[in-house]
């Protein structure tokens, strides 16, 4: 695959950082959607799938180039797979603010009484070629941990402090980038991705 310029439909400095360790040996060079002056895309619907469509969609039409976006969240079991879709503005929906901090103590309160605290990442990619490609590329990542009260590590973002892997014995937020970029959710997605391009 030769140089290809992608932007990525998302400002998440993170998401930038952990796409583009993956995705650069494949001569994918992904450049943020506010480096290019692409407005924050509208993500109006119930499914990862349909919101990760819809922001690709949007970057694409703005710079016209091929776009990747991401719908990824957070699914607990016990709570109906909340919050997924909504797994950034978890505490905001609930009346507190948009940040990490607030997601993960509203997410420690809502399972203060449940014994189950199974979960999982899930991500879902989709690359378009053009706005109106007829046949975008979906992959899927899952990733199984389960929740704990007690954040742990100072890496990763999001819900990675509380995201616990008991295979490994850490938290994501414990894990080095590399690893994480082997294991997450993302990373799983992401190589189903590039076996897809490279086909």
């Amino acid at each position: 695959m030769s140089d290809t310029r992608v932007v990525l439909a998302s400002n998440n400095a993170g998401k930038l950082k952990e796409f583009s360790a993956i995705l650069g040996g494949a001569g994918i060079a992904m450049v943020a959607q506010g480096d290019l002056g692409v407005s924050e895309a509208e993500e109006p619907f119930a499914t990862f799938v349909e919101n990760a469509l819809a922001k690709a969609r949007h970057a694409c039409r703005q710079t016209g180039l091929p776009a990747l976006a991401d719908d990824s969240g957070l699914c607990v079991d016990c709570l109906g797979g909340a919050p997924g879709v909504y797994s950034a503005r978890y505490a905001l929906r609930n009346g507190g603010e948009k940040s990490d901090a607030a997601n993960n103590r509203y997410l420690v309160q809502a399972l203060a009484a449940q014994g189950d605290r199974s979960a999982s990442y899930v991500a879902v990619l989709v690359y378009l070629r053009s706005a109106d490609d007829p046949r975008p590329i979906v992959t899927e990542g899952l990733w199984r941990g389960e929740i704990i009260d007690t954040p742990k590590g100072a890496s990763g973002f999001g819900y990675d402090p509380h995201f616990y892997l008991p295979d490994l014995g850490k938290t994501a937020a414990e894990l080095d980038p590399a690893e994480k970029n082997r294991r997450s959710h993302r990373a799983q997605a992401l190589v189903k991705l590039l076996q897809a391009l490279r086909a």
